[in-house]
């Protein structure tokens, strides 16, 4: 297990710690750089995520497109943390970061990033089982992309399924704004037809036959070079849960990149495995979406401030309140 100055751990567990703050402490760990052009670091933020954990990891381990698996872990139970270490042990290309406690996706996911050694990332939810060659297809798609395009970000998103095979929402998104989110988590379009065009997600929409370009993917699972992220500096910290994904896809598409979806790199994705309530969830995600509509509104103008935050009680309410209508997450690590 890679081991972390007691320091470095208080302040990771205080929420202290900055994405600089972090590629300065981890700069100098002993992993050897890679020549592979097409190498994939995997990084995987964990966090109670329940039984899924072990088959989302195996899928990861044996894809031979993989040459090095970050794992990220957040806080689990004490079984799961041994499984951890054992696995650490057991396989070379495997890193490992523990004790920091829940500092958050967006900082676990920056803190694997800037120890990552591989050329390209491919950011995987726990609760999301790999489809064969889906980090391939998504770092070949990049890689076409960047030769087109070679200026700006690309990130690429993998195609999500339900444990049933259907395409589940999030994969493809359009332009998320305080209206349009609305529009979604109301189904205002159920009742005003003529609002259908602004229902963010787009999974009832025909498949592509290949990638093709949308406002926004899905974190759950993609793929963006290594030299990318850090252009893009990362995630924003600020965000603690949900929503960092959205706004990576909205900074990327700012600095003329492009974000790309695509419909045969899959992955089956649990969701709502995780030890955590409802309410916390949703209240995460509320605070996120709020947080990301004030940060895309300065500089807009009175009126675009004021329309965000008259509109940010009912989203956070709105959001809250679908949490009164899921059952607690349900994960058995045991």
């Amino acid at each position: 297990m890679t081991a972390l100055p007691p320091s470095i751990i208080e302040m990771l567990k205080e929420r202290k710690l900055a994405t600089s703050e972090a590629q300065y402490f981890m700069q100098h760990n002993e992993i050897a750089p890679c020549d592979d052009k097409d190498g994939i670091t995997v990084i995987m933020v964990v966090f109670h995520t329940g039984r899924v954990l072990f088959d989302s990891i195996n899928r990861v381990l044996n894809d031979p497109c993989v040459k090095q698996f970050i794992l990220i872990d957040n806080g689990s139970s004490e079984k799961v943390e041994h499984w951890l270490r054992d696995l650490k042990e057991e396989y070379d290309h495997v890193l490992l970061i523990q004790g920091q406690g829940n500092i958050g996706f967006a900082k676990g996911a920056n803190l694997g990033a800037h120890i990552a050694t591989q050329p390209w990332l491919v950011f995987l939810n726990p609760d999301a089982l790999l489809q064969p060659e889906c980090p391939r297809k998504l770092v070949m798609a990049a890689n076409a992309r960047k030769k087109l395009t070679p200026d700006g970000p690309c990130i690429v998103g993998a195609r999500l399924l339900n444990p049933d095979l259907t395409e589940q929402r999030g994969a493809r998104r359009g332009e998320v704004t305080p209206f349009t989110t609305l529009v979604s988590l109301l189904q205002l379009h159920k009742y005003v037809p003529a609002w259908r065009k602004y229902e963010i997600h787009q999974e009832d929409q025909p498949l592509p036959e290949a990638p093709v370009p949308v406002p926004t993917i899905s974190g759950a699972c993609f793929a963006v070079s290594r030299s990318d992220f850090s252009r893009l500096k990362g995630f924003d910290s600020n965000f603690f849960l949900h929503v960092e994904d959205v706004d990576l896809c909205w900074r990327a598409r700012d600095m003329g990149g492009t974000v790309l979806f695509h419909p045969t790199a899959e992955v089956v994705h649990e969701g709502h495995t995780s030890r955590v309530e409802p309410v916390f969830v949703e209240r995460n995600k509320g605070n996120g979406l709020i947080y990301y509509f004030n940060k895309r509104a300065k500089g807009k103008g009175f009126w675009r401030m004021a329309y965000v935050r008259f509109l940010a009680p009912l989203i956070i309410a709105t959001s809250i309140g679908r949490s009164l209508f899921r059952p607690r997450m349900k994960a058995d690590e045991e």
